[in-house]
């Protein structure tokens, strides 16, 4: 599975999300080639600050595999990781992550922060970005034009 075959996957997760009033991310978790765990943001649903759709994802596909070391997966996620999802990725050794549109606010693997590549840390993914950025920044854009 190609980098933008699976992000079109969160975008999916993504555009579910907003139908039930939660920002527009996705995320999923691919290993060997298959999805193994896939979310949106649950946050207004489940009245949790920690629904990020990286979190959820991440806790699936531990509960999928039976360990919380994810070190032969890929997280693909709509928007870049906030620091908390960032922390959670550090903690679940995720072998790659690969995100669409940068965080310029609160994107911790980049962008206002870069905690993946922290040599202090236990753990550096390695990390891809750009993959299909129009497509995920639109879809958030669209989100909040039509709050505003």
């Amino acid at each position: 599975m190609d980098d933008a075959t699976a992000m079109r996957a969160a975008l999916v997760e993504a555009r579910q999300t907003a139908e039930h009033g939660d920002v527009p991310v996705g995320a999923i978790v691919v290993r060997d080639g298959v999805v193994i765990a896939s979310a949106g943001n649950q946050r207004e649903q489940l009245n949790d600050p920690s629904a990020h759709a990286e979190v959820l994802a991440l806790r699936a596909a531990a509960a999928h595999l039976g360990t919380w070391r994810l070190d032969d997966c890929t997280l693909y996620v709509t928007l870049e990781p906030c620091v908390m999802c960032a922390g959670a990725i550090i903690n679940a050794r995720v072998g790659t992550v690969v995100f669409g549109a940068p965080d310029l606010k609160a994107g911790a693997v980049g962008s206002l922060y870069n905690i993946a590549a922290d040599p202090r840390l236990n753990h550096e993914p390695v990390v891809r970005h750009g993959v299909l950025t129009e497509e995920c920044a639109s879809l958030l854009q669209e989100f909040f034009s039509e709050r505003r």
